[in-house]
């Protein structure tokens, strides 16, 4: 058995890369709750996860597949709060509040598919905020939207893990993604999986998709990235250190 330990703490916002097949969602879902670990544990403020905890969110990477089409925007939104003992008053503020922070607030009476991609996972992640998560689990959530809506909505995150103090564990295959979304990237090795190595990302806290992504310090943290997941290719150590 290998050793696959690490910790993110509280308000963090913490990418994960690795090579293909070397069971990022597999983990996030063990994170999550979704699957049992078929050895070791999983923690959440000191507690074991034995399924999904009331206080995280998950928002998945198939945004068509996670809303109901034949339910209006607002109504997707709202569908996970019908489990809390809210009144409806609350709930509508918590969904217009949702809608609103993902620049969707005239969107509430549309239905999914009148929507584009990029605004459809916005659903998604709006439904996430609704629920009033302490900790966001996001597995490539960007992956099938083009470049500009990507670059948006990696904006869009940023700002809201900035005003809402969310933690948030973020799976992406998108290095230069993790580069500029996260505070620590955690490069997973090929199968049998470990942690090949935690990256601290010195980058200012402001980031600009222009500015930022042309800075001498992102091009290095960005070979840093990808030249341990060549060496997780190859079964090399990484040494496992922050740097």
């Amino acid at each position: 058995m290998r050793d696959l330990t690490f910790s993110v703490q509280a308000g963090e916002l913490v990418c994960v890369v690795g090579p293909s097949g070397c069971g990022k969602t597999t983990l996030l879902k063990c994170v999550g709750g979704l699957l049992a670990p078929t050895a070791g544990e999983v923690r959440l403020a000191g507690r074991p996860v034995d399924g999904p905890p009331p206080g995280m969110a998950f928002v998945f990477q198939e945004y068509g597949r996670s809303l109901f089409p034949w339910m209006r925007v607002g109504q997707n939104v709202e569908l996970p709060l019908r489990q809390k003992k809210l009144s409806r008053e609350r709930r509508r503020a918590l969904v217009a509040d949702a809608l609103e922070s993902v620049g969707l607030a005239d969107a509430a009476g549309a239905y999914p598919w009148q929507l584009s991609g990029g605004m459809q996972q916005r659903v998604a992640i709006a439904r996430a905020l609704a629920h009033e998560p302490e900790v966001l689990l996001m597995d490539e959530p960007f992956a099938a939207v083009d470049a500009q809506t990507r670059a948006d909505l990696e904006d869009l995150v940023r700002r809201l893990w900035r005003e809402r103090g969310v933690t948030i564990l973020f799976v992406t295959h998108d290095i230069d993604e993790a580069v500029y979304l996260g505070e620590r990237v955690i490069v997973l090795s090929a199968s049998p999986t470990v942690v090949q190595e935690q990256l601290k990302v010195d980058l200012p806290a402001e980031r600009d998709q222009v500015r930022t992504r042309v800075a001498p310090r992102f091009a290095e943290l960005r070979t840093r990235v990808y030249e341990q997941i060549q060496a997780a290719k190859r079964g090399a150590s990484g040494g496992g250190q922050d740097r």
